[in-house]
């Protein structure tokens, strides 16, 4: 089922019809006797039917339960969506997954209230169509596990996967995500890191990558820009509803994301970013590409949190350098010294580590080439040895350079038809553009 076919706004149940369905379908999750039940019917419904009933379950998931919940992640595991959904929102959870979840929670030494944890999701609960049909009006798409444009690589995420996304740009997420790259850094950005960023982002973008970021200041917005200027497709994932712009100054760069790429979230519309869903966000950003870029990040930021992910994940991970005096450097260069990260100076350098294996080498970064790197050993030594400011004989010449006679006069016709030396009254001496 192709994520924007999605008629359900219009013809599929409320929330309270999705409930009273639920309750009355032999099997379903509406009987907690057997809440592994699936909800297979809604009054009368085909297949597609059913899978608009799942989708209005998540719809209703990612309200009640904060994006990342492994808890709950682990409940649609089991249950699937709509079983999920049903034990939420009663507040009431299977006794077989309650006692699993204390005894995970025992064997790694956390603490979790597991009533508290269902009394919460049960206390959020709102009707699902009705954000459907506010998602819809204000341009956004639901993309949910199973559908052709759902990125895969985001199950990597296992548990802490996206419930769904919302989605609003014209670009396909998964097609723009097949090859790409996270370019992330710190919102207080140097003009250095800003450039750096824009520069990477735009030759990735003109090589065919999609660059990924957060839609923040500094590196995060550099990024976006860059790419835009290159043509391709961006991605901005938010840590607030796809409707809501933060920062709010970045309202006409969201808006050029959303014509030739997309905007991203697990929120739903009208949701606010806190400190927290920052950094909850930043797994997505992580596990949506093949490698993480840092540009610019202190000792302690989001940026780091978002490599530490990476990291995690097995993603390329890669840091810019920048000035040992700036702070912002600081969390580049303990990534490089840690040996977490790859230092990286262009695109090329990005590309050939997350690219095809020999098909995406970076050019061997050489200095510049000078007319003396052609000559040979005995012919370099006795160009050195030709004073630069009064000209010499050969014999002289010879014992400076540690060669015998012969072979200095023949190195000495050499260079002077190379234009290296000239023959003058007293001997030979450089030529003054030699002199270098």
């Amino acid at each position: 089922m192709e994520a924007t076919d999605f008629r359900a706004v219009d013809d599929a149940p409320t929330g309270d019809a999705l409930a009273r369905a639920a309750a009355n379908t032999p099997g379903a999750a509406g009987n907690l006797d057997d809440p592994a039940g699936n909800m297979d019917a809604v009054g009368n419904v085909d297949a597609a039917g059913q899978g608009r009933t799942e989708r209005l379950a998540r719809v209703a998931i990612m309200r009640m339960a904060e994006a990342g919940d492994a808890v709950m992640g682990r409940l649609i595991a089991r249950y699937g969506p709509v079983g999920a959904m049903r034990q939420a929102r009663r507040g009431v959870l299977d006794p077989g997954f309650a006692r699993d979840e204390r005894d995970r929670a025992d064997a790694s030494r956390r603490h979790l209230d597991l009533d508290r944890h269902a009394a919460a999701w049960a206390a959020r609960y709102s009707d699902p169509a009705g954000d459907l049909t506010l998602g819809r009006r204000r341009g956004a798409r639901l993309v949910v596990p199973g559908d052709a444009e759902w990125p895969t690589q985001l199950d990597d995420l296992g548990d802490a996967r996206p419930f769904g996304l919302w989605v609003d740009g014209r670009a396909n997420l998964r097609f723009s995500c097949l090859r790409s790259v996270s370019v992330v850094g710190a919102r207080a950005a140097t003009a250095y890191g800003t450039t750096v960023a824009a520069e990477f982002a735009m030759s990735l973008g003109g090589r065919g990558w999609t660059v990924i970021s957060g839609g923040a200041y500094g590196i995060d917005g550099a990024a976006h820009r860059g790419a835009l200027a290159s043509g391709t497709p961006t991605v901005a994932v938010l840590a607030c509803g796809t409707d809501v712009c933060y920062p709010s100054a970045h309202e006409d760069l969201f808006r050029a994301v959303r014509e030739r790429g997309v905007v991203i979230s697990e929120w739903p519309p009208g949701a606010h970013p806190t400190r927290l869903r920052f950094l909850i966000r930043n797994r997505v950003i992580a596990a949506l590409s093949r490698g993480t870029v840092v540009v610019q990040a202190a000792a302690r930021s989001g940026a780091l949190n978002t490599a530490t992910h990476a990291w995690g994940l097995n993603r390329h991970l890669m840091a810019v350098p920048g000035p040992i005096t700036t702070d912002v450097s600081t969390g580049c260069h303990v990534l490089i010294r840690q040996g977490k990260a790859v230092c990286v100076t262009t695109a090329e350098e990005i590309i050939e580590l997350v690219g095809s294996i020999g098909d995406d080498l970076a050019p061997e970064r050489r200095g510049p080439v000078r007319p003396r790197d052609g000559l040979n050993d005995e012919t370099r030594r006795v160009l050195e040895a030709i004073p630069a400011q009064r000209a010499t004989g050969p014999a002289a010449i010879a014992v400076a350079a540690g060669v015998d006679i012969g072979t200095t006069l023949a190195c000495l016709g050499a260079l002077a038809a190379a234009g290296f030396v000239e023959n003058v009254d007293r001997g030979w001496r450089l030529r003054p553009e030699a002199r270098a």
